[in-house]
């Protein structure tokens, strides 16, 4: 079992979101012991008789949806068992983007639906972009289960309309956790309450403790070597006068002295010499690890250029079919030119048709649609001026991603997915 387990939350607004997250940091002792005092004052100001949690993370918030550019704050708290890095995203629909950008690279992501609206249609939203997005596991907390009547069966049929859609979607029963929880009274979130006696399953932070998850949960454990060049490192120095070292972070699959390489997308083959680090040489790096690579050979690669094994290097790829949510405010046709950016490579980029249009609420499919909306989920073909290296979404999460970038102001339009993700998602034809 991993001893990191990357996370991420979603939900609409006012399901209670900040507090069960000011509560995961409050039961996990995350934060400083002035700013519980800080957090007593303001509640008592407001005539609360207990802390309000959800002001240790509001105030980041409230200026974070200021932007609107794909922003997400990461907290950090720990248990003995495990060590946690949590996306936190708004939940706002318009800003769909930030739950896309936070849930991107997690390994499971918690939900919220408030017990008296049960699944709502930002519901249905959500878990179909993570379903595109491939998050592998997924928690369903009910929240304010403390405010219904009937609370058992509310529960029930809450969860049997969650999984149903998510079968849909394509997730497996047992990657999906239902937990009734009261983030403001601390039901079923550090321990299993006994309002709830209904529930005879782990609390939120005893199931994020025990999920079996991959240290590498994206495929990248069964490919071979992609490492992403970020900057080509020549120090020029009289101790190193012929230094050529070539920096970035691997994204899959590991790398040891001799491994042979090939170097994408211009083809050329050489052989790893070293593997740098600010501590000394390692003997083998593997996936998420930040190096510098060292070849035996002194050949032509820049930033952008992506170093693969040999046995199974991607194809680089001028012309593809893609999976994108369209994050802009004007929507996306076809023709439109715009910059895409995979990995390290920004390149100029063509959208030509518009193949379909996902319907998340009635998980549906229109062919060939005018125009993606924003927050509308498509499936588009692209051209772009430079090859890129990418693997297929639904085998590598990080070399399968991409952005689409306005070429005038710079912001994100676009998250992609190579491939056609949605074939992972039951999709009838829209009527």
């Amino acid at each position: 079992m991993s001893d990191l387990l990357r996370l991420a939350t979603a939900g609409s607004v006012d399901d209670g979101k900040s507090t069960l997250v000011g509560r995961l940091l409050f039961d996990t002792k995350s934060v400083l012991a002035d700013q519980i005092d800080a957090v007593t004052r303001a509640s008592v100001d407001k005539g609360l008789t207990t802390p309000d949690l959800s002001l240790l993370v509001d105030g980041l918030r409230a200026e974070r949806e200021q932007g609107i550019t794909i922003d997400v704050a990461y907290r950090y708290f720990a248990t003995p068992q495990r060590s946690f890095v949590l996306a936190d995203t708004p939940g706002h629909v318009q800003y769909t983007r930030n739950t896309v950008s936070g849930a991107s690279t997690a390994q499971l992501v918690i939900l919220l639906v408030d017990a008296r609206k049960g699944v709502i249609e930002q519901t249905r939203r959500h878990a179909a972009v993570l379903a595109l997005l491939g998050v592998p596991k997924l928690v369903l907390a009910v929240n304010k289960i403390d405010l219904v009547d009937d609370a058992a069966t509310v529960f029930a049929d809450i969860s049997a309309e969650f999984n149903q859609l998510t079968r849909t979607l394509g997730w497996k029963s047992e990657d999906v956790q239902e937990i009734p929880v009261s983030a403001l009274n601390g039901d079923n979130v550090a321990t299993r309450s006994a309002n709830t006696p209904y529930y005879d399953g782990p609390s939120l932070i005893e199931h994020l403790e025990s999920v079996p998850v991959d240290a590498d949960s994206s495929g990248t454990h069964s490919l071979g070597l992609r490492f992403p060049v970020q900057y080509v490192i020549r120090p020029r120095t009289a101790e190193y006068p012929d230094y050529r070292g070539y920096a970035g972070q691997i994204a899959a699959g590991s790398v040891a002295p001799g491994d042979e390489i090939v170097v994408l997308p211009s083809g050329i083959r050489s052989t790893v010499e070293r593997i740098d680090t600010p501590d000394g040489e390692l003997a083998v790096a593997q996936s998420g690890r930040s190096v510098t690579l060292v070849l035996a050979d002194d050949v032509d690669i820049s930033r952008g250029d992506i170093i693969a094994s040999v046995s199974d290097a991607p194809e680089p790829i001028d012309t593809f079919d893609a999976t994108v949510c369209w994050l802009g405010d004007k929507p996306l046709r076809p023709g439109a030119r715009l910059l895409l950016k995979h990995g390290t490579r920004t390149t100029q980029a063509i959208v030509g048709a518009l193949v379909e249009r996902f319907d998340e609420q009635r998980l549906t499919s229109e062919a060939t649609p005018e125009s993606l909306e924003l927050n509308d989920i498509g499936r588009i073909s692209v051209r772009v001026a430079e090859p890129i290296a990418a693997d297929d979404y639904l085998v590598n999460r990080h070399t399968g991603s991409f952005l689409l970038i306005d070429p005038a102001g710079g912001n994100t339009l676009a998250a992609g997915l190579v491939g056609d993700a949605l074939s992972a998602v039951e999709v009838g034809s829209a009527v």
